[in-house]
């Protein structure tokens, strides 16, 4: 019996009533939008996220002249992705702590597998507005994200622009947790809300670790866990980039 069998002998039940090492079903979809250079509405479960790529001659004044491009993203949460309504940001002045660290989370997971130099000294932004909210939004923001700008590339290649593409790597992220004391894959907001230890885990398609972001929520967890938790990410991960392919039509 493997691990995971385990689990799920242990523990069949989730709110979701999902397996310990279940996705919520997982759509991908592109072309949604006309002028983006690239997009793909992401749904995971409940949970929908847009994200679009948009080309712009030149970098930041901190590239300019070292003959590379730049990759970054911005992320939102429209007024009503939640249960009750939140005010826009841009009506408060300011955004959020967790908007600003979540959108630098979406830029270093997409630099990681991008050849700036081959982009040129142009630079491509990923807009990531979550639609509906039911956990793992920075999570299904990066995901989708990889499946854009991969289609924004395609098309600088069409164009002549790019000699080559300057992506070198698929990217995706999946949360794990410990809920109700057993390890599972992709959190929802219900065991999100009430886990024991909340995690995300950001990977390559090679197999390299980007970032992982762990915290004990309610109590500390051991490198067992941990260790199950990483293995449960890199399932989830493994389908999630077959999806990716899929939607890019790699």
């Amino acid at each position: 019996m493997s691990q995971f069998d385990a689990l799920n002998a242990l523990k069949t039940f989730r709110p979701s009533n999902r397996q310990a090492d279940q996705l919520r079903k997982v759509t991908l979809e592109t072309g949604v939008t006309r002028y983006a250079e690239g997009s793909c509405l992401i749904t995971v479960g409940h949970t929908k996220v847009l994200a679009t790529a948009s080309v712009e001659q030149g970098v930041p004044p901190f590239l300019k002249g070292k003959g590379q491009g730049w990759v970054t993203a911005e992320y939102g949460m429209l007024p009503r992705s939640t249960h009750t309504r939140s005010r826009r940001e841009a009506a408060a002045g300011k955004q959020s702590g967790r908007t600003q660290e979540i959108q630098r989370l979406i830029g270093r997971s997409l630099r990681a597998v991008v050849d700036l130099k081959a982009l040129g000294e142009r630079q491509i932004t990923l807009d990531c507005d979550v639609i509906q909210a039911d956990g793992g939004t920075r999570c299904a923001s990066i995901t989708a994200a990889w499946v854009a700008l991969s289609l924004a590339c395609d098309k600088l290649l069409e164009q002549k622009l790019i000699s080559a593409s300057p992506i070198i790597d698929q990217v995706a992220a999946v949360s794990c947790g410990v809920f109700e004391n057993v390890p599972v894959l992709d959190l929802d907001y219900d065991e999100d809300s009430t886990a024991e230890t909340d995690s995300n885990f950001v990977l390559t398609g090679s197999g390299h670790i980007v970032e992982i972001q762990a915290t004990g929520e309610k109590r500390g967890f051991s490198r067992d866990e941990f260790n199950t938790l990483f293995d449960l990410a890199t399932q989830g991960a493994t389908e999630l980039f077959a999806l990716q392919r899929e939607a890019a039509g790699k």
